[in-house]
């Protein structure tokens, strides 16, 4: 098999119903599979798929093992040269897979890849995730071409460039297996968020090249599974992103990184209490406790992507502060940041 587009999902009938044909009608091309890997729906997801879409294999997982290890289980029965992370809540667009593939069949040293993402509510918008390719700053924070924090730009093409970026949105993650399995696939213990991020950063610590191809579009609705002021949400992002630097970083960054995400992370609670949202300042506090808790599993996996690196400084790592560029410097579009 070449390709084996693999569509999680959770009780997501809706999605599957809206959104799956799409994915059949643009992906029929030859020694192509299509997958929709289900996380024990308790809706009629799995019956839609067995009969409406009798071209689409299902697997069926016996319990929600969130996004990453859902897709670990999920992969493990997948053989194929290339496989595709998308969401259930994703529209994708004629030749979106040709191209992409193309690509990866001309470039062997790049392992992964994504397409340019773009709102499906507001179709000339880029979506918050993913948008045109993704990088992060010194202390963690992601940001991408066409996304900055919450501002989002209007696609008017000037992001349709092929270009390296430091992560690939698991929305929409176009990637060699191989190279998959080689990094041990998504971290589990995420459970969800950040995870894509954590997995791309091995590759790329590696000598791995990832790339965004904006000539592949597709239109994602964002947002499908957690709203974005869910406070749990809040949770996962917090706690996955700093369990993703004490498990990346280089040792001669790592205190001082901490040190000053702990003063950020402490910010970033006082804003959601001025807003009046406690819960979300909660979710923060309980972020970096779970944190502190959890550091000690995640030491054997520090090291052995420390061992495993083969380079010191990663281009797309930005050196510079993403808040201190966005909201003291103004620079919101990501063609202004320096």
């Amino acid at each position: 098999m070449k390709v084996a587009v693999v569509i999680l999902n959770w009780n997501g009938s809706e999605m599957l119903r809206r959104f799956l044909p799409s994915v059949v009608q643009y992906s029929s091309l030859e020694n192509v599979e299509i997958c929709v890997a289900d996380n024990a729906s308790s809706d009629d997801s799995c019956s839609i798929v067995a009969h409406d879409f009798p071209m689409v294999r299902l697997i069926r997982l016996d319990r929600n093992y969130g996004f990453a290890e859902g897709y670990n289980r999920a992969l493990s029965q997948i053989e194929s040269e290339y496989v595709v992370l998308l969401n259930s809540d994703v529209e994708v667009t004629e030749g979106w897979l040709e191209t992409m593939v193309d690509y990866m069949d001309a470039h062997t040293d790049v392992v992964a890849c994504q397409p340019k993402v773009l709102s499906w509510s507001e179709r000339d918008s880029f979506e918050y995730a993913g948008a045109c390719g993704g990088y992060i700053d010194r202390y963690g924070y992601p940001f991408c071409r066409g996304r900055i924090f919450n501002v989002i730009e209007k696609d008017k093409g000037q992001y349709d460039s092929i270009r390296s970026v430091f992560w690939t949105t698991g929305a929409a993650l176009f990637m060699r297996l191989a190279a998959y399995r080689a990094v041990g696939g998504l971290d589990s213990r995420f459970f969800a968020h950040m995870e894509e991020i954590d997995m791309c950063w091995r590759l790329r610590s590696r000598g791995m090249q990832l790339v965004c191809i904006p000539q592949s579009v597709v239109y994602h609705v964002g947002g499908g599974t957690l709203n974005k002021e869910s406070p749990y949400k809040t949770f996962l992002n917090f706690r996955n992103n700093l369990l993703m630097l004490y498990k990346n970083l280089p040792q001669h960054e790592l205190n001082v990184v901490l040190r000053v995400r702990k003063y950020l992370d402490f910010l970033a609670a006082m804003l959601f209490l001025l807003q009046g949202n406690w819960l979300n300042a909660k979710a923060v506090f309980r972020a970096r406790k779970e944190f502190g808790r959890m550091q000690v599993d995640f030491k054997q996996d520090r090291l052995e992507n420390l061992s495993k690196a083969t380079m010191g400084n990663i281009p797309e790592r930005y050196s510079f502060s993403i808040i201190w560029q966005s909201k003291i410097k103004c620079r919101r579009f990501f063609s202004l940041l320096k």
